[in-house]
């Protein structure tokens, strides 16, 4: 089964040491991604390599399927520093996740659009309530978590599956059957919209941009 590494900091999974996953647990990059880190840590000042810490992150979950405590030694910091960002961002899970990682998003703007009907038609889908995970033995693995804000308010409601944003997913159950089956949904909107427009059609920003200089004085 292939692990990715989206989400799963939340749905109260603590982070705390385990013997698989403490600050004195083996990793090693890739010859590859050494020089991704590399060249993302060289565009920072001699002297301050915690400043890539979440993009040298997003390099080893990608390719661990988690994240490994002792990433701290290559940024040369403490592993309290890579603590603080795994218990802040829900990014950045400590432990290994599913194939597919599923987030509904209930906060207010997604709630107010219904997505309640979105969480409930998941959970019939898939026989199991959010915060959970399942598994199918003709399919892959499955993550269900409930989310607050997921950062699309304008197309709410919305679903995050891995590192694509499904808004309005009335066919939820299509999406599912999908994925069940090892494709890929198209992701994006599911209502016709093009990109982050309100339901009621876009209300600003609606004639072509204006080419360069428009309100710039004529003498300047």
């Amino acid at each position: 089964m292939t692990k990715l590494a989206w989400g799963g900091g939340g749905g109260g999974i603590p982070h705390r040491d385990t013997p698989e996953n403490n600050p004195d647990t083996p990793f090693e990059f890739t010859a590859e991604n050494l020089k991704r880190i590399d060249a993302i840590i060289s565009m920072y000042p001699e002297g301050h390599k915690q400043a890539a810490t979440i993009p040298v992150l997003d390099v080893t979950q990608r390719q661990h399927g988690w994240l490994p405590i002792s990433v701290a030694e290559v940024l040369e910091v403490p592993p309290m520093r890579i603590y603080e960002v795994a218990t802040f961002y829900t990014m950045f899970p400590r432990q290994p996740v599913d194939k597919y990682h599923i987030q509904i998003c209930t906060t207010t703007p997604c709630m107010l659009c219904n997505s309640d009907s979105i969480l409930e038609a998941i959970q019939n889908k898939l026989g199991k309530r959010a915060n959970c995970n399942v598994w199918f033995t003709d399919g892959p693995r499955m993550k269900v978590i409930e989310r607050w804000c997921l950062g699309a308010c304008v197309n709410a409601p919305m679903v995050q599956i891995n590192d694509n944003y499904y808004t309005c997913p009335k066919d939820i159950d299509q999406i599912i059957d999908e994925l069940k089956a090892g494709n890929g949904p198209l992701p994006g909107p599911r209502n016709g919209r093009f990109s982050c427009e309100p339901a009621g059609g876009l209300t600003s920003l609606c004639e072509p941009p204006p080419g360069p200089g428009f309100g710039i004085r004529a003498d300047l």
